[in-house]
């Protein structure tokens, strides 16, 4: 009793020291640079709670504050990541992530489809993953708590002790360039949908108990070196409460069997849901932004690729794709002085002209004033207007399907593949897992 007299206000005074932590979203409010999420209501009204939801939102620790928090967990092997959040129902995305060029120092990541928590990191210059099956993404708070002491890892999930593990030593060797993100991996990669609060990072093993102090006293509780008579006789009176609910267990499991064998001959139908869509057994629906049809067979949801037909158009018309369909379709073409354009297409010489109904008709629009020279301006293709070198085209809204991203070309944006997939119909609009490309009619199930 002494003992944990002595050690407890000492292990309290260590937690609180704001030494020892970093709050993110302090951090971020501080210096202003909360901008693409909005406040939120929380968990509780102590502290600020922020909604993740823009797609085209960037939020990166600013650098200043990034160096700080690398100088305090570099080269650290003991250190805990606690966050309080509300993820939308069967989404996946990113909590946070300390990310340089391909690799992860630091990322932990929720999985709606998997029902699972990743936890990512370095080992001797290798990319290292830890999965823990557990639905986070169902639309309500939780806590969650990933401790690391050298080789030693812990997840609290709403200050229960969910996985306990030995892993490869993480790798904090932190270098200047490297990028801390809160909601993604990186620039609209890994977008985490939904609300957090309390993001902190605690310098020490046992900085779970900042976010449960009740777990406090069952630490400090193991510290006694040796149980008392009333701890002994507790223990008894335990063993033997338990005996008698093993018991009364035995007797209920024996009475589930026997209902179990009535119930063989029931057929019990079992549902999907995605997205907060119920469908039911051999229920079929199709994904366009995904292009991809899904079944529920059997209370799993198994998807499989749409397949294009050829498309064999008139010597008048292209094939093209058209927005909401994976497939190409035939639109009319217009042949303007040695061009061949599709339908919409525009072409500039003198006077603007677009095609429509296979003509070129003249378009009368008036072009925005650009701040920049005239030898600092280009000409995207197919458009009438120039724009200053460096136009984001990605920033207009261009669609790419969700294993897909936007690049901005010289003068233009195309979607291109992520590391791993390849195009579906001979363009990077729509992509699956390379693996994948010359079995287009296998079926998969729903995954993310």
């Amino acid at each position: 009793m002494a003992l944990m007299a002595v050690l407890l206000p000492v292990l309290i005074a260590i937690a609180a020291d704001a030494d020892f932590q970093v709050d993110l979203f302090r951090e971020l409010d501080l210096a202003n640079a909360t901008h693409g999420i909005s406040q939120t209501a929380g968990l509780h009204n102590s502290s600020k709670a922020f909604l993740f939801r823009d797609a085209q939102r960037t939020v990166q620790v600013p650098s200043l504050i990034a160096e700080n928090v690398l100088e305090l967990l570099r080269n650290k092997n003991e250190f805990t990541f606690i966050a309080s959040i509300q993820q939308k129902a069967s989404t996946s995305g990113v909590l946070f992530s300390i990310h340089e060029s391909e690799y992860s120092y630091f990322e932990l990541e929720s999985s709606g489809l998997r029902e699972e928590i990743r936890y990512k990191y370095r080992h001797k210059g290798k990319q290292r993953s830890e999965t823990f099956p557990y639905r986070l993404a169902d639309g309500q708070w939780h806590k969650i708590a990933l401790s690391i002491s050298a080789s030693h890892l812990l997840l609290h999930v709403d200050c229960n002790r969910i996985y306990e593990r030995v892993i490869e030593p993480s790798e904090m060797d932190l270098t200047a360039g490297s990028g801390i993100w809160l909601g993604q991996r990186s620039h609209r990669q890994g977008l985490f949908k939904g609300s957090m609060q309390d993001v902190q990072f605690v310098f020490a093993s046992n900085g779970y108990i900042m976010q449960c102090p009740s777990l406090n006293r069952s630490k400090y509780k193991s510290l006694k070196a040796c149980p008392t008579c009333s701890d002994f006789l507790s223990l008894v009176q335990g063993i033997m409460d338990l005996q008698e609910l093993l018991a009364k267990m035995t007797l209920k499991l024996n009475y589930a069997e026997s209902r179990l064998s009535q119930l063989e001959n029931c057929h019990c139908e079992r549902t999907c849901s995605v997205n907060d869509v119920v469908y039911r057994d051999k229920d079929l629906w199709t994904e366009p932004e995904n292009c991809r049809t899904c079944a529920c067979m059997n209370g799993a949801v198994e998807c499989r690729r749409i397949f294009c037909p050829p498309v064999n158009c008139s010597e008048d018309s292209l094939p093209v794709h058209v927005d909401g369909t994976c497939c190409k379709k035939c639109r009319s073409k217009c042949t303007y002085l040695g061009q061949v354009l599709s339908e919409g297409q525009r072409f500039f010489l003198q006077s603007c002209k677009e095609c429509k109904n296979g003509v070129m008709e003249p378009v009368n629009e008036s072009c925005p004033s650009l701040n920049c020279t005239i030898n600092e301006q280009i000409l995207p293709e197919n458009r009438c207007c120039n724009v200053c070198r460096g136009h984001d085209f990605c920033a207009e809204g261009v669609l790419c399907g969700e294993n897909s991203v936007c690049k901005n070309r010289k003068n233009k944006a195309e979607c291109e593949c992520k590391s791993g997939y390849a195009s579906i119909h001979g363009d990077s609009t729509y992509c699956e897992v390379a693996f994948e490309q010359h079995q287009p009619h296998a079926a998969a199930i729903y995954s993310d």
